[in-house]
């Protein structure tokens, strides 16, 4: 689907004789793109209060940037997907540096893990998680002081020689 973006959209029901000033509704939405956020927005809207996109108005739709996109951050994500079997809410920790990266890992997770299609999840709410909160233990082994990330195999580079052959008689050892 390409990458997220997080999009502010804001709608109301057409203004009519009966009710001239109508009430706005406002929602926070992931897409790839302005058009796919206001697929979205109809779609909930038309659960959530009988707007649908015939009898109503796009006021306003803005992307939304994060204040730190260059801090590396957990967030918990509430979601409802469709199964085979079910409706099913859940709760997922992601650590990634933005909101909308995080929805996307969550996305290509539930497709990978759950088999759910991006219009079989709803996601409900994404905030940022502070590092004492972290419920899953996948998140929670990233947060030690002194994480350290050992290279077990490395591979030694040949000293550089000007005229070296391109058949060689051994294979080279990668070991230390």
């Amino acid at each position: 689907m390409g990458k997220f973006n997080e999009y502010q959209v804001i709608g109301r029901k057409l203004p009519t004789e009966r009710e001239p000033i109508p009430k706005l509704f406002r929602m926070s939405l992931f897409a790839p793109n302005e058009t796919v956020a206001k697929s979205r927005y109809w779609y909930f809207l038309k659960k959530v209060s009988k707007v649908k996109k015939a009898s109503g108005e796009i006021v306003s739709i803005k992307q939304v940037h994060e204040k730190k996109p260059l801090v590396v951050k957990n967030f918990g994500i509430w979601l409802r997907y469709d199964s085979r079997s079910g409706t099913h809410n859940m709760y997922k920790e992601y650590r990634e540096m933005t909101r909308a990266a995080a929805v996307e890992a969550c996305y290509l997770d539930m497709a990978a893990r759950h088999r759910a299609r991006f219009r079989s999840v709803q996601i409900i709410r994404v905030a940022e998680v502070k590092a004492a909160d972290v419920r899953r233990a996948y998140i929670q082994q990233l947060l030690k002081p002194k994480l350290r990330f050992p290279l077990p195999h490395r591979s030694l580079k040949p000293a550089l020689k000007k005229h070296r052959s391109l058949f060689i008689a051994q294979r080279p050892s990668t070991f230390c």
